[in-house]
């Protein structure tokens, strides 16, 4: 248990980032169900809590179970009306707990019906339009104004899915292999992978979107981010950051993939990075020395791994509680850590509830916390270019050391 206390208001008083959001699983429980009645989707419940009952529990049996809310969320945000209001309120609520920026993740393509005119650019204007909103009211407050607070700010991350099938995921996927039904599957996945990163940085050069990043979501087994290699380095050659899910479900070598074929700017997950015995390569033969190696290597070149307890916690019932996630290891091995969501609702979890879990299981005193914090600013994928990025990340930590006063924190 940790020495170092830090009331629940100091945490949601302090400056906060994350990096690791994904907005179809952090929707508003209330949102949803108008969404839902305003889109006629058909819900389990139209209460909040018989969707906490029967959909969002606070633990899961496994993966699939975790996954099943997303049907529900996924089919509001098909309306764009719906997907705007979605990104707008997940921006309001981040605000609520003080944190200043984030990183908002999702497939582009789960929410394209072409037949009803719902394109890849639609998609993204409705995003960035709720986003910049809240943004801009956010703002333009007194206190953001007279410079006592630092303003908020947003970047996009456009996710390419792993795997899907030729039925269920999205009228676009469906459309998709119906178009391709020549090709084999997989060549169909890196086709709709190569046309969205094509699509984002059009739209970030073009349109001057704040789409930052690029990131592969979905089944790590039997899907190798190598597969992507070739999307990958067409970001990596058009100066477009890159996260990888990675070390989620599957071993280490999952996580070297990472890096060495996609160019891993960042790591979402890295759970498995100090899970030894879940490599299954069998080329490895001292499990405990590469993931070792691996760690030190991870963390010489600073590379930040977006952690996400609650959601690992409740993906692998295994793990059992957050004393003994790898987060503990992480922290003795000196790696850039950002505490992130994953999923706000699907985890019915906030940053700083996440912030708690962590400063539970580990000992973080002042100085190492802020580091921590400065982690969400300094590894971002921040819009602007890199001086603007140090100013605002000093604006923030000083705001960090203003709250530290006003809390009487030692």
């Amino acid at each position: 248990m940790s020495q170092t206390r830090y009331s629940a208001e100091f945490l949601k008083a302090m400056p906060k980032a994350d990096l690791h959001l994904h907005l179809d699983g952090s929707l508003r429980p209330a949102g949803l169900i108008d969404m839902a009645k305003r889109s006629q989707i058909e819900l389990p419940s139209y209460s909040v809590e018989g969707l906490y009952e029967l959909v969002f529990k606070e633990s899961y049996a496994n993966l699939g179970d975790y996954l099943n809310g997303f049907q529900y969320t996924c089919a509001v945000l098909r309306d764009m009306e719906n997907l705007e209001q979605a990104a707008y309120e997940l921006a309001l609520d981040n605000l609520a707990e003080g944190v200043n920026y984030i990183e908002v993740r999702f497939a582009p393509q789960l929410m394209m019906d072409l037949a009803r005119g719902i394109d890849f650019d639609t998609v993204m204007h409705a995003a960035n339009n709720g986003l910049a909103r809240a943004k801009r009211e956010y703002n333009q407050t007194p206190e953001v104004v007279a410079g006592d607070k630092p303003p908020f700010e947003y970047g996009l991350i456009n996710c390419a899915m792993r795997m899907f099938g030729a039925k269920g995921f999205s009228p676009y996927y469906t459309e998709l292999f119906q178009t391709l039904r020549d090709h084999e599957p997989k060549q169909v996945i890196k086709i709709a992978a190569m046309e969205m990163i094509r699509a984002s940085i059009r739209l970030r050069d073009e349109e001057g979107l704040p789409i930052v990043g690029l990131d592969i979501a979905g089944q790590e087994m039997g899907y190798p981010a190598h597969d992507f290699k070739e999307v990958y380095e067409y970001a990596h050659q058009n100066f477009l950051l890159k996260t990888v899910h990675a070390g989620e479900a599957y071993g280490a070598e999952s996580i070297f993939e990472a890096l060495t074929k996609c160019y891993a700017d960042r790591l979402g997950h890295g759970y498995s990075l100090f899970s030894p015995e879940m490599i299954q390569d069998p080329a490895i033969d001292n499990k405990a020395e590469y993931a070792q190696k691996l760690a030190s290597f991870i963390a010489d070149r600073r590379i930040a791994i977006e952690v996400c307890i609650t959601s690992n916690l409740q993906t692998n019932p295994a793990i059992g509680s957050v004393a003994n996630h790898n987060f503990k290891h992480m922290y003795a091995n000196r790696l850039a850590t950002v505490i992130c969501t994953d999923n706000r609702l699907v985890s019915r979890t906030t940053v700083t509830r996440e912030y708690e879990l962590a400063l539970s299981a580990v000992d973080v005193p002042l100085k190492r916390l802020k580091d921590m914090v400065a982690y969400g600013f300094k590894k971002n994928f921040f819009a602007g270019d890199y001086v603007q990025k140090r100013a605002y990340a000093k604006q923030v930590l000083e705001y960090f050391d203003r709250i530290v006063e006003r809390h009487n924190i030692l």
